[in-house]
Formats: C-alpha cells, sequence, structure tokens
C-alpha cells in the first residue's frame, strides 16, 4: 500500500470519528453528513458511469450509517430510509450496467412476495394500517431481491469489495464514537443483565450491536487481507474500540454473529491460501485472539462482571434463566402455529402481529424472518427461503473466487433469525456473497531478438 493510500485511511477514520463526535454535540448534523455522503456517491456515480461500481459504495455507505442514523433521531423522509435508498440505488445500478440473466432465480424470489399483499389486505383489521404495514413488512426482502440481482456474479477486482466493505465500516466508526461521548462511564447505567439501551446510544441494543458485529467482522477480515503493519495496527486498535462497545450493549446476538462469521471465514481463508499463505494466518489468529481476550477483560470489570453472567444466561443475582432466547422462541412457535394453519397462502404481510395478539395477547414484533415469512407467505414464503438459502450454495460450486461467500451467508442467516430484517445490512451483505472476484493479469515483457 502506498503511502497516499495510508494516508487516506487514517484522514478516513479522522473524518468519522469527527462526524460522530459532532452529531453528539448536534444530533440533527448526522443526518447532513448522511446526505452530504450520498450526493457526493450521486456525483462519482454520474460522472464515472458507475464503472467503478460507485452505486455499492453508496448502498454500502448507508447500510453502515443506518444504524447511527436512526439513533440520532431517524431520516425526515421514512424511518426504512435505508432500505428504500439502497433499493434506489441498485435499481438505478441496473439501468447503467444491468444485471446477470442468470440471477432469475432472485426475479422468482420477487415475484413470490406479491400474492402475500393480496391476503394481506383481506385479512388485516380494518382499522390496521395496510399501505404502512406492507411496507415496513416488505421492505427488507425487497431489499435483499434487488440486492442479489444487482450483485450476482458481477465481476470486479478484490480491492474493490475491500472497499465496499470499507464503506459499510467507517460510518460504525462514527456510530461506536458516538457511543463513547454518550454513556463514557459504562457502570453509571448499569441495570442488570439485560439488554441495556443507555450503553446503546438510547437505542435498540439488538440492531445497534449488529451494526458493531459487522463492524468488528470487517476489520478482523482486513487484519488478514491488508499488507500494511501501520493499517493492521489502526484496526486492531479500532477492533478492540468498537468490540468493547459491542459488548457492553448486552445484546448477544450481534456478537455471536460477528464471532461465528469470523470463523467461517478464516476457515475459507485458510483452506484457499497456499502454505505461504497459511503461514501469515496463523499468527495473526494469535493477535486476533489476544485482542479479543483483552475486550473481554475490559468489559468484564467495566461491567462488574455482568457482562460474564449475561453471557453465561444468568441475571444480576447468578442465578441461571430458563429461557435463552428472551421469549423468541414463543413467538416464533405463534408464527409456525399461523403457518400450519394457513400453509398455503399464509395469513397476508403484517398480520403476524395481529395473529399473535389474537392468540397469546401480547403485542410484540418478531425478531425471525424465516418463522415471519413462513406465517405471512405461506407456501410462496416457503420456496422464497428455499431460494435464498440454495441459490448462493449452486454459485458456488461453479464460482469459488469470493472467499466471503459463506461468511456473508452466515451474517444474514444468523441475523434475520435473531433480528429478523429491521435494517438493511442482512440484505446487502447477502448480495455482496455473490460478487465474482477477478484477479488482474500480471503484465509479461516480451523480449525481441
Amino acid at each position: 500500500m502506498s503511502p497516499l493510500k495510508k494516508i487516506t485511511y487514517v484522514q478516513l477514520v479522522a473524518l468519522h470519528i469527527a462526524i460522530g463526535f459532532i452529531a453528539y454535540l448536534a444530533r440533527p448534523s448526522a443526518k447532513l453528513f448522511l446526505t452530504a455522503g450520498i450526493l457526493y456517491f450521486l456525483y462519482k456515480m454520474v460522472t464515472n458511469k458507475n464503472r467503478g461500481d460507485e452505486i455499492l459504495l453508496a448502498a454500502g455507505y448507508i447500510t453502515g450509517f443506518e444504524v447511527f442514523n436512526r439513533m440520532t433521531g431517524g431520516f425526515t423522509f421514512s424511518y426504512e430510509f435505508a432500505k428504500y435508498a439502497v433499493i434506489g440505488f441498485l435499481t438505478l445500478g441496473m439501468f447503467y450496467r444491468g444485471f446477470n440473466k442468470k440471477s432469475w432465480a432472485y426475479v422468482v424470489f420477487l415475484l413470490l412476495l406479491v400474492p402475500g399483499i393480496l391476503f394481506s389486505v383481506i385479512n388485516l383489521n380494518y382499522d390496521s394500517p395496510v399501505l404502512n404495514l406492507i411496507g415496513f413488512n416488505l421492505s427488507g426482502p425487497v431489499c435483499l431481491g434487488i440486492c442479489a440481482l444487482y450483485c450476482y456474479e458481477r465481476k470486479m477486482p478484490f480491492q474493490r469489495l475491500q472497499n465496499i466493505l470499507l464503506a459499510v465500516m467507517l460510518p460504525v466508526v462514527a456510530m461506536a464514537t458516538y457511543l463513547y461521548f454518550y454513556t463514557p462511564n459504562i457502570r453509571d447505567i448499569l441495570e442488570g443483565t439485560q439488554s441495556n439501551f443507555e450503553a446503546s446510544g438510547g437505542f435498540g441494543p439488538n440492531q445497534v450491536a449488529t451494526a458493531l458485529g459487522l463492524g468488528m467482522f470487517i476489520l478482523v477480515s482486513r487484519l488478514f487481507l491488508v499488507r500494511s503493519k501501520f493499517v493492521n495496527i489502526i484496526d486492531l486498535g479500532l477492533l478492540v474500540l468498537i468490540g468493547y462497545r459491542g459488548i457492553v450493549t448486552f445484546s448477544r446476538g450481534g456478537i455471536f454473529t460477528a464471532a461465528i462469521c469470523v470463523g467461517i471465514f478464516l476457515l475459507f481463508l485458510f483452506i484457499q491460501s497456499n502454505a505461504k499463505g497459511k503461514a501469515r494466518i496463523l499468527p495473526r489468529v494469535g493477535i486476533v485472539a489476544a485482542a479479543i481476550a483483552i475486550i473481554w477483560f475490559i468489559s468484564s470489570i467495566a461491567t462488574l462482571g455482568l457482562i460474564d453472567k449475561r453471557y453465561s444466561n444468568q441475571d444480576a443475582a447468578g442465578r441461571v434463566k430458563q429461557d435463552v432466547t428472551t421469549g423468541r422462541v414463543d413467538i416464533v412457535l405463534t408464527e409456525l402455529d399461523a403457518f400450519f394453519k394457513y400453509p398455503l397462502t399464509g395469513i397476508g404481510i403484517g398480520k403476524a402481529k395481529e395473529y399473535r395478539i389474537e392468540q397469546t395477547g401480547v403485542l410484540v414484533a418478531s425478531h425471525n424472518e424465516i418463522s415471519r415469512l413462513l406465517s405471512e407467505h405461506g407456501l410462496a414464503g416457503l420456496l422464497a427461503l428455499i431460494i435464498l438459502i440454495v441459490t448462493p450454495l449452486f454459485y458456488w460450486l461453479r464460482n469459488r473466487s469470493n472467499v466471503f461467500l459463506f461468511a456473508f451467508l452466515a451474517f444474514w442467516f444468523l441475523t434475520i433469525n435473531h433480528s429478523s430484517m429491521r435494517i438493511a445490512a442482512p440484505a446487502f451483505i447477502y448480495g455482496l456473497c455473490l460478487i465474482s472476484i477477478v484477479h488482474a493479469k500480471k503484465k509479461t515483457t516480451i523480449h525481441r531478438k
């Protein structure tokens, strides 16, 4: 990496640390920074005609910024703005560069979502905001379908994919900075072993931990892929700082997901590396393990040992909790019950919450996108899920260029099981698993006699 690139990376990190601090001083400024980022990428896309996949850089930046934007007051247009923006950008990108004709499976996936709209109109209560419920529950799956269509076998050099991941990670740095100023002393806001809203910037710990966990995964991958000690030291420091804030949200889903994705990524990186590459991987695994141990040690001290109890499924008094899923299993069971009662048609988009009230008297949103798709879409939802799981596996059989494929697929699958598709991240990361990496041909010198 050239000195210029090193300086640029430092400047980008410093800029986003500054964005986090300014957002703490004036929360509405976060919207201005996001708007400026969108305008910048639009300008780059138009001037370069998307030849450098500026569309994906824009979509990645919006994806990484989404939770931070909500944390600081949401967006003026819509709470679901990020998903709509990603859909809009990638649709625009398809006008520039089209999409692969082999991605027909995802066209079928999008079509399978349509019948649920009809049954939603029929089954929802008279006083329910039908359009809002349909938009809220369909925005995630539609975003995923568009991401998959755009990315399917889209060829790009590996460095470009790393730049897209960097665009996702930088807003997470800004959010982590904001969290440090928002609650500088974790001990002041400890309330037990449940998910902590104050430690999450006053916003949903589940979404915050998911975003921070994604940032951690990207940083770990950079430690193995970026060959610059200077950049590695910066990334290692960021990993410790972001990892600590992720753990002390007391929300486990995003952290477990990050850990599993790291394990899968390292496994496939090791398998695909030559002997020299494998020799480089092993010492770095030890460095990452040491960093994780430091993060956990600091978190344990800062939370007076409560974080150890949280991950041991204990309450503050040390009693083991009976339900490790904090009620999520009961939600899944009611949705599966709806699927078994209406297997062909489902109960309609947005009806799952009303069905749960009718059956249990409890008003709670679904945390599991799989059971929600089955209950609301019936057989069409089952077919849609099969497409989402099977298509990347068949893709891998004929194109193994993307070392991130299974790690990205795992991030999507694990995230939608504990946080549904409340944010754009699982949809966007799923799309990236379908990218095809091309390696630049080495130039050869021809010697003439």
